[in-house]
């Protein structure tokens, strides 16, 4: 996790708990943004990680706070970006095209876990349900 993310979760101490409850695996977002932010629409070669990391740490924990839509939640991203982007580069327009890509992978992400959660479930019922045809009758 990087500093900045850091510094986010150390000033979440003061205020109520922020739970994930296994919706997103912050540090899982932060590797994972590391090695794709240069490859965004948004990116500027002039800007390093360090600029967008305080974005992307809004979007993904943005979306374990609030869930739902990204547009009901944009005003409260707004204000945590402008709380938290400390000495980032970029312009609001540009840490939002961030944020919501941040937003929007935590989102598919969830929905794959969901997906194969619901995978594992089923096909766990359909083991015991096969054990239950495999077990003899006894009088």
């Amino acid at each position: 996790m990087t500093a900045i993310a850091q510094d986010f979760w150390e000033e979440q101490a003061d205020e109520p708990e922020v739970r994930i409850d296994g919706r997103i695996q912050p540090d899982a977002e932060d590797t994972y943004w590391q090695s794709a932010y240069w490859a965004q629409p948004y990116f500027r070669a002039e800007l390093s990680y360090d600029d967008y990391a305080p974005a992307y740490c809004v979007g993904y924990i943005g979306f374990a706070q609030y869930g739902g839509r990204f547009e009901d939640a944009e005003k409260s991203l707004c204000a945590n970006w402008i709380r938290i982007k400390g000495d980032s580069r970029l312009e609001l327009d540009e840490a939002m095209q961030a944020i919501r890509a941040a937003w929007d992978h935590a989102e598919s992400a969830q929905f794959e876990a969901d997906e194969e959660v619901g995978e594992l479930v089923e096909a766990g019922l359909l083991a015991a349900h096969a054990r239950e045809q495999r077990q003899p009758a006894y009088a």
